[in-house]
C-alpha cells in the first residue's frame, strides 16, 4: 500500500475497525489483506464499495453483525452462524470476505449442507458467487487458510490434500486413478493367487509377477509415507483405522523379503507361516482405500460411525432374543426327553445358530426342528426376528440419507473448484 496513513480503518455497514499496515497485510481474510498490495484507489474500490484518503478508511456496504463473527474467528479460529441470520446469507458473507464453508465449526457445517439440501442446491448460483465479489478459493482450487502460511506451508498443504482429497485439484483426481488402478491390479493377483493353476502359471513367469507385485508394494509405500510426511497430526495419522490397514497390508510384503534373503522360506515356517500367511491375506483390506475415491463407501463409513448407538442397540435386541429362543429350542426339542430328541438341539450354543438364521429369514435347511411345539417356537422367532430387525434399520436408513447429501454437497463443491481451476 502506496498511499494512506499507517492505520487503516475498516468500515463495515457503520462498524470500524482499526489496524495497522502490518496487520493488514497478513490478516487471514483474503480481501482485507489484498487491500495491502494496492497501489492506486482505483485498485483499492476494485475490493471495497468506497474509500476516504484523509481517514484512511475503507467502506464496505456488507452485513455489520455477520463481520462480528467472521471478526471473531480471526481471533479464535471458530466459525459459527450469526442467530436469526438465514445460513445461505452468512455463507455469501464467507465468500465475500474470503472463507468458504470447511471454515466452519462442525455443527454449522451441518447445518449448511441441510439448508441447501432442503432447496436442492448442491452450490451457490454463479450469481451468488459473483456477488461476493472474491472466488472464495485460491488459484490451486483449495479453500483460504485460517492465517498466512509460507511458501513451505503452503506447498504441504496442497500436498496432503491431493493425497488426501481426491477431488480438491486435477493433480489429486490422478493421483487417485493411479492408486485406484494399482489397488484393482493387486486384489486381482490376490485372489489369482488362490486358483488351483496358479503355481504352475507363477512358475512360468515368475519374473514378472515379481515385478508387478514389487511395484504395487513400492506405490503403497510411497503413498503412505508421503501422506505421513505431510500430515498435519502424525499421531491422529497413526491412529485412522484405514492407515493402519495399509501398514498391515504393506509388512507382510518385506518381512517375506527379509526371510527370503535370511535362507528361510515362507511356506515351512509353522506357525509363523501361518501368520504370514493371514497377513498376506489382509491386502484384500486394500480394498477399503477405495473408500477415499468413491462416495458410497463414504456414506457407508460414516453412517456406521454416526449410527453406533443404533447398531448397539440392534446387538443388544438380537443377542437377548437369540438367548431366550435358543433356550426354549434346546428344551422343546431335545431336554424334555420324551421320545422324539433332535440331536441338533443338544445344547443352547447349537441351538443359537438355528435361532440367527431363523430370525434373520436365511433358513439355510441345515437345521430345523420336528416336534409341533419346536415348530410354534420357530415361527414366532421368525416374525419377532422381522420385527427387531426393522426398528433400530428405519434409524439407520434416515442417517445414511442424510450422509449421502452431506457427502454429494461436499463433492459439488470440490467439483466447482476443479472446475475453476481447469478453466483458469
Amino acid at each position: 500500500m502506496k498511499f494512506g496513513k499507517s492505520i487503516c480503518v475498516l468500515n463495515v455497514g457503520g462498524t470500524r475497525y482499526a489496524f495497522t499496515r502490518e496487520v493488514i497485510r497478513d490478516f487471514p481474510l483474503r480481501r482485507v489483506s489484498r487491500l495491502h498490495a494496492c497501489a492506486t484507489e482505483k485498485e483499492v474500490l476494485e475490493l471495497c464499495d468506497d474509500y476516504d484518503r484523509d481517514r484512511n478508511e475503507f467502506f464496505f456496504d456488507r452485513h455489520a453483525q455477520a463481520f462480528v463473527f467472521i471478526m471473531l474467528y480471526v481471533r479464535s479460529g471458530k466459525l459459527r452462524f450469526v442467530p436469526g441470520v438465514c445460513e445461505l446469507s452468512f455463507y455469501t458473507e464467507m465468500l465475500y470476505w474470503g472463507l468458504e464453508s470447511e471454515h466452519l465449526d462442525y455443527c454449522c457445517q451441518k447445518r449448511l449442507d441441510d439448508r441447501m439440501s432442503e432447496i436442492g442446491l448442491d452450490s451457490l448460483s454463479e450469481e451468488d458467487i459473483a456477488l461476493s465479489g472474491d472466488e472464495p478459493q485460491n488459484a490451486a482450487g483449495e479453500p483460504v487458510p485460517r492465517a498466512a502460511l509460507t511458501g513451505r506451508a503452503k506447498w504441504l498443504e496442497r500436498m496432503r490434500k491431493a493425497f488426501e482429497e481426491p477431488n480438491s485439484s486435477l493433480a489429486a483426481q490422478l493421483l487417485a486413478s493411479v492408486s485406484v488402478m494399482f489397488v484393482i491390479i493387486s486384489v486381482i493377483m490376490l485372489c489369482a493367487s488362490t486358483l488351483p493353476d496358479w503355481d504352475t502359471a507363477k512358475r512360468n513367469t515368475v519374473e514378472e509377477h515379481r515385478i508387478v507385485e514389487a511395484v504395487c508394494i513400492g506405490w503403497f509405500t510411497a503413498e503412505c509415507i508421503v501422506r505421513f510426511l505431510v500430515a498435519r497430526n502424525k499421531w491422529d495419522f497413526l491412529r485412522r483405522p484405514l492407515n493402519i490397514i495399509d501398514v498391515i497390508a504393506i509388512t507382510p510384503y518385506y518381512v517375506t523379503m527379509a526371510m527370503a534373503r535370511a535362507g528361510m522360506p515362507g511356506a515351512g515356517l509353522g506357525v509363523a507361516g501361518v501368520i504370514l500367511r493371514v497377513l498376506r491375506m489382509m491386502r484384500v483390506f486394500w480394498l477399503m482405500k477405495l473408500a477415499r475415491h468413491f462416495l458410497g463407501l463414504q456414506t457407508l463409513g460414516l453412517t456406521l460411525t454416526r449410527c453406533y448407538r443404533e447398531m448397539v442397540m440392534l446387538m443388544v435386541f438380537v443377542f437377548v432374543a437369540m438367548a431366550i429362543y435358543s433356550a426354549l429350542a434346546q428344551l422343546l426339542e431335545h431336554g424334555l426327553d420324551l421320545g422324539t430328541q433332535n440331536p441338533d438341539y443338544a445344547s443352547i450354543p447349537a441351538a443359537a445358530w438355528w435361532v440367527i438364521i431363523s430370525m434373520t429369514t436365511v433358513g439355510y435347511g441345515d437345521v430345523y426342528p420336528v416336534t409341533i411345539g419346536g415348530r410354534v417356537l420357530g415361527g414366532m422367532c421368525v416374525v419377532s426376528g422381522i420385527v427387531l430387525l426393522a426398528l433400530p434399520i428405519t434409524f439407520i436408513y434416515h442417517s445414511f440419507v442424510q450422509c449421502y447429501h452431506e457427502l454429494k454437497l461436499r463433492s459439488a463443491r470440490y467439483s466447482r473448484s476443479l472446475s475453476t481451476e481447469m478453466l483458469q
